[in-house]
């Protein structure tokens, strides 16, 4: 089995002898194409080897290799219609995550702001202790704007993950989707993290598929 380095950059494999020589055939590998054998670490030109040293292509190849990316490998992705199909159920999971997160955000955010401004005050509850009355009416009154900035923070992080799920469903910048991914799986950084942690982990899987990465602009 081999380990081959395409022309869009990426490594591939491991992939075995035959199917380098469909490569190679097909006009997607050149001679300098970088090789090496899974059980070593050196890389050497794809020719050096004697089991592909004759192997040509079938037609000319093209002045430039074509990525491997651009066509399936070991049951890989073929196109970016064909991406955009394998990333779209998790990139749908998380844009219901984000949504659900900005939604039950704007609701704590409207309760917190009705206790700040004076509209809504908790209930105390009554203490034979004057220690622990103090105590419960001082957490009471921070409890507003406490409150206010965890929701600016869980706002931010829906936002945040609901643009990256957009931006993962059409296969742009590869870094952030990787990110909110995540962010999402993270408790406590997101209201919805049940949900972020099952779509997260999925996201993940399909986003390390080199394939998948390859498609990215």
């Amino acid at each position: 089995m081999y380990h081959i380095i395409g022309g869009d950059g990426q490594e591939y494999g491991p992939v075995s002898a035959d199917q380098i020589r469909q490569w190679i055939a097909e006009g997607r590998l050149s001679a300098q194409s970088q090789i090496r054998e899974e059980t070593s670490t050196e890389w050497r030109e794809l020719t050096s080897l004697p089991e592909f040293a004759g192997a040509r292509p079938v037609a000319a190849p093209p002045r430039t290799p074509a990525p491997l990316g651009a066509a399936p490998y070991a049951g890989g992705v073929a196109s970016e219609a064909e991406a955009k199909s394998r990333v779209s159920g998790p990139a749908v999971g998380l844009l219901v995550t984000g949504i659900l997160s900005l939604l039950m955000s704007v609701g704590s955010l409207v309760m917190h702001l009705t206790v700040v401004l004076g509209f809504r005050t908790a209930q105390i509850i009554p203490s034979p202790d004057p220690q622990f009355q103090q105590i419960f009416t001082m957490l009471n009154a921070l409890n507003g704007p406490l409150g206010l900035v965890s929701d600016v923070f869980s706002l931010t992080m829906g936002t945040l993950i609901t643009l990256g799920a957009v931006k993962m469903k059409n296969l742009q910048s590869y870094t952030f989707a990787y990110t909110i991914s995540i962010l999402a799986m993270i408790p406590c950084l997101s209201p919805c993290c049940l949900l972020g942690l099952p779509f997260g982990i999925w996201a993940l899987v399909v986003l390390n598929k080199p394939e998948i990465k390859a498609q990215f602009s």
